[in-house]
């Protein structure tokens, strides 16, 4: 949901990973080798459509071996906001899932949908999640996004917008910055994303 932050500028890290790193991805330390062996193939990601109204569909691939309640953080508060967009700003779900500045930001992306009438058709997909960074009470989450299948429309017609925007023209990657509140709840707290033309989205190309 590139539209989530386009209209903002992009955020640093917060929510006390700044403070410590947790902007730069993490890697695990490797423990020593006895030896070469035959690499493991990865195993496949478990793929979910989730229907969101009765023209959208996302289509989800979660991958095994990752923190799935950080997963869902992500998931959870991509899927709600376009539900928000589909059912012209009456369901706001997605809120109880940020606290600011994502949250300002996110009901201003929905906001954007509805004051302009204004709503999609179609499919998303989220691919190639990750847990890039935890530490303490902060972790970042990272996918790849694809919305090119989707299609924006007007809601007093029902047809589609003559000028798509550039968010349906290809894959890009979406960061959300998640803190653990005192109430042991994760919430979205920064977004950010990258386009195909910055490094760190070279692998969301297909």
């Amino acid at each position: 949901m590139r539209g989530l932050i386009a209209p903002v500028a992009a955020l640093v890290l917060v929510a006390g990973c700044a403070a410590t790193g947790a902007d730069r991805p993490f890697t695990p330390r490797q423990g020593a080798s006895a030896g070469p062996s035959a690499p493991t193939a990865a195993p496949s990601p478990v793929v979910e459509t989730i229907r969101v109204g009765s023209r959208l569909n996302v289509l989800v691939e979660r991958p095994v071996g990752q923190d799935a309640e950080l997963l869902k953080v992500f998931t959870d508060l991509y899927i709600k906001s376009w539900k928000a967009v589909v059912t012209k700003g009456d369901d706001d779900g997605y809120l109880a899932g940020v606290e600011d500045p994502a949250g300002r930001q996110a009901y201003t992306w929905v906001r954007g949908f509805v004051s302009q009438g204004r709503t999609v058709r179609g499919s998303a997909r989220v691919y190639a999640m990750t847990v890039s960074a935890v530490v303490g009470d902060g972790a970042q989450v990272d996918a790849c996004v694809d919305e090119s299948g989707l299609v924006l429309v007007s809601t007093r017609t029902g047809e589609a917008v003559p000028s798509q925007p550039v968010w349906t023209r290809e894959p890009y990657l979406q960061a959300m910055v998640v803190r653990r509140g005192d109430d042991g709840v994760w919430r979205v707290k920064g977004l950010r994303h990258a386009t195909l033309t910055d490094e760190r989205a070279k692998g969301c190309a297909r």
